[in-house]
């Protein structure tokens, strides 16, 4: 389980984006649930999820751990297991304390980093998007919303759970071509809490005895 939460943060739980917008086909409806809930949490200071995350092949789950994620802008921090990425809007630190390493990179326009709300922006461009009604997840009476790529990305299908009312996220599976899945489910949400000023800064001074990388 732990190599694959490593794999999936070091590169981004999207494959990779795709172009062709011309030929998207995008359902009303569902692209204004979408586009509501981004402008809800563009317009907060900053949010919190405490959330499971689960992985499986053949659509089924039967591993999950628990994650949590703090957000600000375009700067979040993520922690799964022994597995922390900080984004501070210029760089990605993936940093494992098990192996002790640290990792740093640019964000490139091949791939997309991780985020529980990724898809919100994603799917402008990449997608294809219908509506397919109501489903309960979780006790949330959620709109069930379909993305399937336009292009062949390594994604067969990824599915949206959001709660219209409150404008959030529920959960999202992300369907793999091999048959794997990826599953994030929002336990827990907060926003605009007071947060440290340094919530988003890679102290290299914390690590002086890990292995350092930047690529």
């Amino acid at each position: 389980m732990r190599n694959i939460i490593s794999k999936v943060i070091l590169s981004g739980f999207v494959v990779g984006t795709v172009g062709l917008a011309s030929a998207q086909k995008i359902d009303a409806k569902a692209k204004k649930i979408l586009d509501d809930i981004t402008a809800n949490y563009n317009s907060k200071k900053n949010t919190y999820f405490k959330f499971s995350f689960g992985t499986g092949v053949n659509g089924q789950v039967n591993k999950t751990e628990p994650g949590i994620y703090y957000a600000a802008g375009d700067k979040y921090k993520l922690k799964i297991m022994e597995t922390e990425q900080i984004f501070d809007g210029n760089k990605i630190y993936n940093i494992n304390t098990e192996d002790m390493e640290v990792t740093v990179a640019k964000p490139n326009g091949s791939s997309s980093m991780f985020s529980p709300i990724n898809y919100l922006s994603n799917y402008r461009n990449d997608y294809n998007v219908t509506y397919n009604g109501k489903k309960s997840v979780n006790g949330v009476n959620a709109d069930f919303i379909k993305l399937t790529p336009i292009k062949s990305n390594g994604i067969k299908f990824v599915y949206l759970f959001v709660d219209s009312v409150k404008k959030q996220m529920v959960k999202l599976e992300q369907h793999g071509n091999n048959k794997d899945v990826a599953v994030i489910a929002i336990k827990d949400y907060k926003e605009n809490q007071d947060l440290e000023s340094n919530m988003f800064v890679f102290d290299k001074n914390k690590y002086k005895n890990y292995l350092i990388t930047e690529l």
